[in-house]
């Protein structure tokens, strides 16, 4: 039978090279809200000999959600993997002036999305699947203040879920990846020297190893 890994956010950076990783081993379905960043991804899974699934869809819109995991469940009765790399990266700004509707879609794609994506992946992952999530420690930081709490309430609930599931399962993986020259990052650190920072395709080969 054909193992299946949901990938959220995997139109670039560790989710494009996770569902690359994944592909000779699993049929990706590829969420991202980039159509042809979404279609590129797939010739590259194709010339590697695996399949996906595209869904250029906002894991914000929670309809969009429940018809995805409603298709996963027709289609294959279950999922064996789900890798949560969609995020939303606010400007940086202090936090007395942190804007409003940076600060809404910062919790409505961090925190209600994730919230939300848990109730529907839970049951297609049962007893056996694995969920795994990518910590980024910017809390408390200077002008992180929407992003740092919207992300650290972000992995609060995976550390909840983690634990309630600690017996039972799914088993829940909460990891803190080295540094990468993802577009999330070059927004927060624009002059930065990116041949230093880590290979995402490497860092996504770390990543499998540890499930």
């Amino acid at each position: 039978m054909t193992k299946t890994a949901l990938i959220t956010g995997a139109s670039r950076g560790l989710g494009a090279a996770l569902a690359e990783a994944l592909c000779p081993t699993h049929h990706i379905i590829a969420v991202g809200r980039t159509t042809g960043a979404l279609e590129e991804l797939d010739d590259r899974i194709q010339a590697r000999g695996g399949a996906a699934t595209l869904a250029p869809m906002d894991v914000a819109t929670p309809e969009a959600m429940a018809v995805l995991c409603r298709g996963i469940h027709d289609r294959w009765g279950r999922l064996d993997l789900w890798l949560h790399c969609a995020i939303h990266a606010a400007p940086l700004a202090p936090a007395d002036h942190v804007d409003a509707k940076d600060m809404e879609k910062s919790v409505a794609c961090n925190v209600t999305a994730t919230a939300t994506l848990i109730t529907y992946v839970a049951p297609l992952l049962g007893q056996s699947g694995q969920a795994v999530f990518f910590d980024d420690p910017r809390a408390g930081e200077k002008f992180f203040g929407a992003y740092g709490a919207s992300k650290a309430a972000q992995i609060a609930l995976a550390r909840s879920w983690a634990a309630e599931a600690a017996k039972n399962g799914p088993k829940v993986h909460i990891l803190t990846p080295d540094p990468m020259p993802t577009a999330t990052r070059a927004r927060f650190f624009p002059g930065e020297e990116r041949s230093n920072l880590a290979d995402p395709h490497g860092q996504a080969a770390a990543v499998i190893a540890q499930l």
